[in-house]
């Protein structure tokens, strides 16, 4: 509800969030159930209720799905991330530039950031020769790095 308010000038933004979820089911052939969970929260009243809650991945999906001119900021913030990533991609440098952008400007040292950068890429070929090894599953990376530890 909160999502669909800041979204729309709809005086009630309950019923909106039925009829699009309504919408977007017959329209899309998609279920926003798949990407919301009902919590009990409590309310104003201190009642707890069922309330329709989602994670990240489930809030850009419902922004994605709202005809409104206040989410359009936010579907074009979408796609040119989207586009970024795909770059990125084809493209796996620009990724690392922008994680030393990233770091950068999150105040870390450029030598920090060297040996961070040296960290993940170690760790990449160290993952990568155990899986030509052998190793499939999760549990076999986690008793590895364990030995290592």
């Amino acid at each position: 509800m909160d999502v669909v308010g800041a979204l729309t000038d709809n005086i009630n933004p309950q019923d909106y969030w039925y009829k699009m979820k309504v919408r977007v089911e017959s329209n899309e052939g998609f279920q926003f159930s798949t990407v919301c969970l009902q919590l009990k929260l409590e309310s104003d009243d201190g009642k707890k209720y069922a309330t329709d809650c989602a994670n990240t991945e489930g809030l850009f999906r419902i922004i994605q799905s709202i005809p409104s001119p206040k989410a359009e900021p936010f579907k074009r913030w979408l796609a040119k991330v989207g586009y970024k990533r795909i770059q990125e991609i084809e493209n796996p440098e620009l990724a690392t530039k922008r994680t030393r952008t990233l770091c950068t400007l999150k105040g870390y040292s450029d030598d920090w950031i060297e040996k961070r950068m040296r960290g993940i890429a170690i760790r990449e070929e160290l993952t990568d020769e155990w899986q030509n090894r052998g190793a499939e599953h999760q549990k076999d990376y986690e008793i590895l790095t364990a030995e290592i530890s």
